[in-house]
Order: structure tokens, then C-alpha cells, then sequence
């Protein structure tokens, strides 16, 4: 029994796999052919492939340039490529769950038995897809992988009850990053000539073009969360020794990007009410565990630390160059920023109606 799910969910690993491979070769051959290299192979382009496929699972990576020697590190990636690993994964989960006759007996072990191997390969693969200018961080890909493709597996065909303190904690950090999602998008649309002149600037073509709006809309994730730094006043890098917050506002060079193009042009003060709305926010989870004890309220701050973690590592990192080493929020900056103006909300959500009523 264990061999045969064992080869089962080894069939759909690979298939898993290769749903994404495929199209990326296919993308990434035309992206070379148009180039029109006169040096290096087709196994360029492959390699290339199966290093979007690992950038896709925020794999970082180490690069060597051979003119200076010097070893430039990129893990700044977007956010957004996450979602197809994780479908690929799902589909791959389900239908080995359907080969095995839906028998809810082998399912636990099937989801193991896939993340084990799915892991395995995406540590295969980064390890034998290094060369000499390239190199995946191999050893970051199982912390990184197995938790992901586990989490993942276990969503898969089956009722997912959430603890009352994941319910709401995470309902508070979307409702943050939603509100930062619409200052993204309006900033967006104020600053549209300059995106404009910046992708002009850049001459992508017709291949280059939806390759570069394909990565602005993936890393527009990336964005929001950024935004929500620059609203909780903590701010956000893009360079090493910049910020960008509400009270500082200090940029060396930029590269082109167009997403970059709807960067605020200074300090901008009355952004500091931002901070009310996460205030606010604190205050609105206060209410939403009303009517439960105390520990669900501080356990809902809790996951909230943790997603704020999450998601600030994920927006955070390098861009290649050492001009760029600092990229994105800082993680720490970030939590502890967040998370102390939501628990300054729930402590006025608390308190305030206790004194008026003692008053």
C-alpha cells in the first residue's frame, strides 16, 4: 500500500512540476530566440526556466558576476508568482487523492508523501541548475518548500476549520493590506505618466513588454505590502540607505521599473494617518472578539505578529546590486510597527469604554 502511493504521488510531483516548466521553457526560448544571442546554447533558456520556477517558490539566489568577481545576492522576488506553485500543487494533491480512489485512509499519507518528493526535486533542481554566474540557494529550499507544500496539501479535499484566533487575526492583517491595496491603486493612477515614460524609457518590445507587465503585476503584491509600511510609518527601502516613509523621504538611484514609477516625490505628513488606521483596525479586532475571552484577543494579536512576519520576509531582501542590497520593508521594522499600533488600538477599545462608564 505504501508503494503504491508512494508511486502514485510521485506520477503527480512530476506533473506538478513540469505544468509550470513547460510553458516557462516555452517563454523563456522565446525570450532568447528574439534577443538573438550570438553566444551561449538552448540549454540557456532552459536553465533560465527552471530558475523562474524556483524564484516562483521565493528560492534566493547568489549571482557571480565574472567581470568584477563579486557575488551580488537577489531575493527580493515577487510575491505574486507564489499562486502558481501553489495551484500546480493543489491540482496535483487532488488528483492524486482521485487515483487512490478517494480512499480518506491513504489521504494523510498521500499529502506527505507528496510534499517529501516535491520538496526533494525542487532541492535537485536547485542544486544541478547552478552555474558559475548563477547560483540557487539549495540549502533554503526545504525551510522554504516543505512547510509550503505541505500547508498546501492540506487544504486539498478536505473542510478546513480555522481557530477562532486565525479567523480573526488574519482578517485583520487583509483588512490592513486592502486598505494599503487602494493607496497603491491610487497612486497608481496619479502617477500614470510617469509608468508610462519609464516603460518607454525601457523599449521592451513586443516579447519584453508582456514580460515586463506580467513581472510589474507580480510583484504588485510586493507593492501593497510596502504601502502598508509607508501608512504604519515605518517606511520601506528601495536602496541601501534609503526610506521612504511619511517623515523621511531620501532615494539614490532607481532602477527602471515601471511599478517604481508610483513612488511618492517627498515627504508627505499627512500620510501619518495611516497610523489611525491601523489604529482603528486594532480597535475593530477588539470588537469582532467581543464576545469571546480575553486569550482569544491577544491570541488574535499573536497570529497577527505572525502574518505581519510572514509577509514582511516575503517584501523584503535584495535586488542583485549592492546599491540595492536593501530592498523592500525591513521585517522587524515592520512587525513590531504594526502589531504595537494594533495592540494600542485594542488597549483604547478596551479600556476607553470602561473609564467612560466608571465617569
Amino acid at each position: 500500500m505504501f508503494g503504491r502511493v508512494l508511486g502514485t504521488s510521485l506520477v503527480q510531483v512530476t506533473r506538478s512540476i513540469a505544468i509550470l516548466l513547460f510553458p516557462l521553457s516555452f517563454l523563456t526560448i522565446i525570450a532568447w530566440t528574439t534577443a538573438g544571442s550570438t553566444s551561449g546554447n538552448t540549454g540557456d533558456p532552459l536553465r533560465a526556466a527552471l530558475w523562474l520556477w524556483l524564484g516562483g517558490h521565493q528560492i534566493p539566489f547568489h549571482l557571480i558576476f565574472t567581470s568584477s568577481q563579486m557575488v551580488d545576492h537577489l531575493s527580493y522576488l515577487p510575491i505574486g508568482g507564489i499562486i502558481f506553485p501553489i495551484l500546480a500543487i493543489r491540482s496535483g494533491v487532488s488528483r492524486t487523492i482521485e487515483r487512490l480512489g478517494n480512499d480518506s485512509s491513504l489521504t494523510p499519507l498521500a499529502r506527505t508523501l507528496f510534499s517529501i518528493q516535491y520538496t526533494i526535486i525542487a532541492v535537485a533542481i536547485s542544486y544541478f541548475s547552478t552555474t558559475e554566474g548563477v547560483r540557487p540557494l539549495w540549502y533554503i529550499a526545504p525551510i522554504l518548500l516543505l512547510p509550503l507544500t505541505f500547508l498546501t496539501a492540506s487544504t486539498v479535499e478536505r473542510r478546513v476549520s480555522y481557530g477562532q484566533a486565525v479567523l480573526y487575526g488574519s482578517r485583520a492583517i487583509a483588512l490592513l493590506l486592502g486598505l494599503a491595496a487602494l493607496l497603491l491603486a491610487a497612486s497608481i493612477f496619479l502617477h500614470l505618466g510617469t509608468i508610462k515614460d519609464i516603460t518607454t524609457v525601457l523599449e521592451p518590445g513586443i516579447v519584453g513588454g508582456f514580460i515586463l507587465l506580467l513581472l510589474n503585476i507580480l510583484y504588485i503584491p510586493n507593492a501593497v505590502v510596502a504601502t502598508l509600511a509607508y501608512l504604519s510609518g515605518s517606511g520601506f527601502a528601495v536602496g541601501n540607505g534609503t526610506l521612504v516613509a511619511p517623515w523621511s523621504f531620501h532615494i539614490n538611484t532607481l532602477p527602471a521599473f515601471p511599478l517604481l514609477g508610483a513612488l511618492p516625490t517627498g515627504k508627505f505628513m499627512p500620510a501619518f494617518f495611516g497610523i489611525t488606521c491601523v489604529i482603528i483596525v486594532g480597535a475593530v479586532l477588539t470588537s469582532w472578539t467581543i464576545n469571546f475571552t480575553s486569550r482569544v484577543l491577544v491570541q488574535s494579536l499573536a497570529i497577527s505578529l505572525i502574518f505581519c512576519a510572514a509577509i514582511s520576509y516575503l517584501a523584503s531582501g535584495s535586488l542583485i546590486t549592492r546599491n540595492l542590497s536593501a530592498f523592500g520593508v525591513s521585517p522587524w521594522k515592520f512587525t513590531i510597527t504594526v502589531i504595537s499600533e494594533l495592540a494600542f488600538g485594542v488597549v483604547l477599545a478596551v479600556f476607553i469604554p470602561r473609564i467612560i462608564k466608571r465617569t
